[in-house]
C-alpha cells in the first residue's frame, strides 16, 4: 500500500488530531436510499431446488418457515422476493422474547387518547377520533385488503416466547383479526381511520375488523435455536439453506463485487472455509474481507482479518 492510500485508508488515527476527512464509498450493501431506510437492491443468488420451495409456498399461499445457520441469506430472501414481485415496501417483524401477536397487528395508546380528550374538552374543541391512538403493527398492516399482497418478514422466530407461533395459528389459517377498541364503538362510528406500520398512509377499518384479500407473502426465518409446535410447522412450507459452497461463494463475491474482485478473493476463499462452522461465520463476513482487500486494505496487518472474520459463536 502506498503512503497515500494508507493516509486514505487510516481515517481514524487515534492521535487526538481533528482533521478533515471524506469518508469513502461504503459497501453495495451498506448503501441507503434517501427514503427512509430501504437498502440498494443487490442480487440474490438461489438454487433452483430452494426457489422452487418459494414459489411453492406462494402458491399454496403459506408462509415460508427459513431456517440455517446466520448468513445463509435467509432475510435477504424476504427482500428479494418483495423485490422481483414488486410488492412494495418490506414489513419486517423483529421477533424477540417480549414480542406478542397483540403488538404485530396493532397497538393503542389509550393513555394518549385520555390526556387529548381532556385537552381538548378543556379547550372546548371536539374530541380527536379514536383512529388517531390506532396504528397497526407490520402483521396488522399485511393483512389490509388490498388487490395484491403485502411481503412480511418475521424475522427470528425462535426468540420469541415458546407460546408465539401457536398465538399465530388463527390469524394464519383465517387472514384477519379484529381491534375490540373499535368494535365496542356504536353503528354511527363503524368507520374509523388508523395508522399503518410504514407510515405510508392511513386506512380505514369498518367495525373493528381487519380481513385481507389476498394473504400476505409471509417469510419467518430461524436460526434453529428451538423446535416449532407441529401444528404451526403444518401450516408453513418449510426452507433450510446450507451454507453456501466454494463455488457459490465465489459467485456471491462476483455478484456483490464484480468478476474482477475474484482476482483478490482466492486466498481469503479459502481461509473463510478453514475457518467456517456453522453459525461461526456469516458469510456477508467474507464480503467485508473481500471488499477492504480490493480497496487496497492489508489484512494481513496486526489481526485485521481476525476481526473482520471474527467468530459469531463462543466466548469473546
Amino acid at each position: 500500500m502506498t503512503a497515500a492510500s494508507e493516509a486514505d485508508w487510516r481515517l481514524f488515527r487515534g492521535d487526538g488530531v481533528p482533521r478533515a476527512v471524506t469518508l469513502p464509498q461504503a459497501p453495495p450493501w451498506r448503501r441507503f436510499t434517501p427514503s427512509r431506510t430501504e437498502r440498494a437492491e443487490l442480487p440474490y443468488l438461489i438454487e433452483q431446488r430452494h426457489s422452487d420451495v418459494v414459489n411453492a409456498a406462494l402458491h399454496l399461499r403459506r408462509p415460508l418457515l427459513v431456517t440455517g445457520p446466520a448468513g445463509t441469506g435467509k432475510s435477504s430472501l424476504a427482500r428479494a422476493v418483495a423485490h422481483e414481485l414488486r410488492l412494495g415496501e418490506l414489513l419486517r417483524w423483529p421477533v424477540n422474547s417480549r414480542s406478542t401477536v397483540k403488538d404485530a397487528l396493532y397497538q393503542y395508546d389509550a393513555i394518549g387518547r385520555l390526556r387529548e380528550t381532556t385537552l381538548s374538552r378543556d379547550r372546548g374543541e371536539s374530541e380527536p377520533s379514536i383512529g388517531t391512538f390506532i396504528r397497526l403493527g407490520p402483521l396488522g398492516t399485511a393483512l389490509v385488503p388490498s388487490a395484491t399482497p403485502r411481503a412480511l418478514l418475521v424475522d427470528e422466530m425462535d426468540k420469541g416466547d415458546v407460546d408465539l407461533p401457536n398465538d399465530l395459528l388463527t390469524v394464519f389459517e383465517e387472514g384477519h383479526f379484529g381491534i375490540p377498541e373499535l368494535t365496542r364503538l356504536p353503528e354511527h362510528l363503524a368507520e374509523v381511520e388508523v395508522q399503518t406500520y410504514d407510515h405510508r398512509g392511513s386506512v380505514v377499518i369498518n367495525q373493528g375488523r381487519v380481513q385481507c384479500v389476498e394473504f400476505p407473502v409471509v417469510v419467518i426465518t430461524s436460526n434453529g435455536e428451538r423446535d416449532f409446535p407441529p401444528a404451526f410447522l403444518r401450516r408453513c412450507v418449510r426452507l433450510d439453506l446450507p451454507v453456501p459452497d466454494e463455488e457459490r461463494l465465489r459467485a456471491i463475491v462476483a455478484a456483490h463485487l464484480g468478476e474482477a474482485a475474484l482476482a483478490e478473493a482466492d486466498d481469503l476463499i479459502e481461509t473463510f472455509l478453514r475457518r467456517r462452522a456453522p453459525g461461526e461465520l456469516a458469510t456477508d463476513q467474507l464480503l467485508n474481507a473481500v471488499f477492504l482487500r480490493v480497496g487496497g486494505v492489508d489484512l494481513d496487518a496486526d489481526g485485521l482479518l481476525d476481526a473482520v472474520l471474527h467468530q459469531l459463536t463462543g466466548a469473546m
